[in-house]
């Protein structure tokens, strides 16, 4: 028996999978957020931060904003049964979802800027590559990464200035600790 889904059953499908991978990129970028202590830690404190730095504030909503957007866009992709090039465009996702967690821990938890830059060019990349993807399965799900790469990309140049602005501080650790000075 082969029959197309009526277009109630395929909102429906959509629903229950928004339902699921909404909440679970926006839990996994939550987590991959606070690991390695975030932009509260000594080391990021010490750093000299670059003119196109905006407010700390701005980071969580805008990651909260885009995660969501990615979780749509995958249910979208997810729930378009069929069609060529699905089966790639999530596997592209979750590669550059996997890329994307792994830069706050390098950052914030391994103090390597340098190596965070690299990663973040191959994040780039790998977005870029995801919103091709999507678009040939469903352009609304492309159209709903464009937020996402501009992000990234503007990660990208400010993760590059605070390279610039703090060329000694790749891998530096800073403790919190307070010195005593004596004066005699």
């Amino acid at each position: 028996m082969s029959a197309l889904a009526s277009s109630s059953q395929l909102r429906a499908s959509f629903i229950r999978w928004s339902l699921f991978l909404v909440p679970g990129v926006v839990l996994l970028g939550a987590l991959s957020g606070t690991a390695g202590g975030g932009a509260n830690t000594p080391w990021f404190a010490s750093l000299v931060k670059p003119s196109l730095f905006p407010p700390p504030a701005t980071f969580g909503i805008v990651w909260t904003i885009l995660y969501v957007l990615m979780g749509f866009a995958l249910a979208l992709v997810v729930t378009a049964r069929g069609a060529p090039g699905r089966s790639a465009a999530i596997i592209v996702f979750v590669l550059q979802l996997a890329l994307n967690l792994a830069w706050t821990p390098l950052f914030f938890g391994a103090h390597q800027i340098t190596g965070a830059l690299a990663l973040l060019a191959a994040i780039d990349l790998a977005v870029l590559l995801t919103v091709m993807l999507f678009w040939r399965v469903r352009p609304l799900a492309g159209t709903l990464l464009l937020p996402y790469l501009a992000w990234v990309l503007f990660a990208t140049l400010l993760n590059w200035q605070f390279l610039e602005a703090n060329p000694n501080a790749d891998g530096q650790e800073v403790s919190g600790a307070v010195t005593a000075v004596e004066f005699e």
